[in-house]
């Protein structure tokens, strides 16, 4: 693909070596684009690699989490080249991060003022009249009612939807190019996360950044993104424009996805689950990755392990129905068409 892109991943792996035995590819070979402007969901089960992949972008891995190849090519720029103190200028100024669960990582015995405050002190030359404005300012933006109030409470006085905003309110603090949401809505209730993920793209409207959404919820991928990454066992499976993945999904992972969502314009008895488990990380199936759940895999796909191929313009699948190798069955489709009113 050839866009306008903020953010280029070419063959990112990120490697957690647990002894001299044991390594697991977590991210193994992980290429996608955020374009300048949009939204790029990352969806894919648990133990894909999503947030893994977000903590490789700004260097936050833990030990003994080593990114061993690959770019990431920010405006350019390879961060993977970048230092330590280099990508402290980075974080939090051109990119920024809401993480999972706000009440992990809001430190409970400072008031939310003074958490948002450090944030705009740590990255911008402000007095501290001025930075209590901006403070304010930044609560007012996100919807927080009263912001003269909750910058003196602290983060066990407010709700989980109030602590998601503040979490949003810290990571626009410096009006950052890039913003990671590492599953902003977890633990959140239905209405209070529609409001969360609303929020988020107004002010993607306002700002004119770039968003990279990391969620499990295909529902979400349909209702925010522009484009889609899916990932399946460290490695993208499938990456398309969100219209032409509803409509034309071409992975059988994708496709198993989509046929396991609840459906509100068909009648349903039972759902369609994928059949079978995410491969375990010390022991990754020699082909395809999901080729033992894979109702088409052949002896093509247990044996050699497909490449990441360009159908067209916007659209990328690792899948060897796709290639003149292929000599299986290649009629792979949704049960029904989606309806993504």
């Amino acid at each position: 693909m050839d866009h306008d892109s903020i953010l280029k991943i070419n063959d990112l792996k990120t490697y957690f070596k647990i002894d001299d035995q044991k390594v697991v590819k977590a991210v193994d070979g992980v290429s996608f684009e955020v374009p300048k402007g949009k939204t790029l969901g990352i969806v894919g089960e648990s133990g894909s690699g999503k947030s893994i992949t977000a903590l490789s972008i700004l260097q936050l891995l833990d030990e003994p989490g080593e990114i061993v190849g690959g770019e990431i090519l920010f405006n350019g720029d390879n961060l993977i080249e970048k230092s330590i103190p280099e990508m402290r200028k980075i974080r939090g100024n051109q990119i920024s991060m809401i993480f999972q669960e706000p009440m992990t990582s809001l430190n409970p015995v400072h008031t939310i003022g003074n958490q948002i405050s450090e944030t705009i002190d740590i990255h911008q030359k402000l007095s501290r009249t001025e930075s209590k404005k901006k403070t304010i300012e930044l609560l007012e933006l996100v919807g927080i009612p009263s912001p003269e109030k909750r910058i003196k409470q602290y983060p066990f006085e407010l709700s989980g939807g109030m602590r998601q905003r503040v979490m949003i309110a810290i990571a626009l603090a410096s009006n950052p190019e890039l913003l990671i949401a590492d599953e902003p809505t977890t633990a959140l209730d239905v209405t209070i996360q529609a409001q969360i993920l609303e929020l988020i793209k107004d002010l993607q409207d306002q700002l004119g950044m770039s968003v990279m959404l990391i969620t499990h919820d295909l529902g979400v991928v349909a209702e925010t993104c522009d484009y889609v990454a899916v990932m399946y066992a460290g490695k993208v499976v499938e990456y398309s424009d969100v219209e032409t993945l509803f409509e034309d999904p071409k992975h059988p992972y994708t496709v198993g996805l989509l046929n396991s969502l609840p459906r509100h314009d068909i009648k349903q008895e039972e759902l369609t689950p994928i059949d079978g488990m995410v491969p375990s990380p010390f022991e990754m199936p020699v082909g395809c990755r999901f080729a033992p759940r894979c109702p088409h895999a052949t002896d093509l796909c247990r044996e050699k392990l497909p490449s990441l191929w360009e159908l067209n313009k916007d659209q990328e699948v690792r899948c060897w129905i796709y290639t003149e190798e292929w000599d299986g069955d290649q009629e792979v489709k949704v049960s029904d068409s989606l309806n993504l009113a």
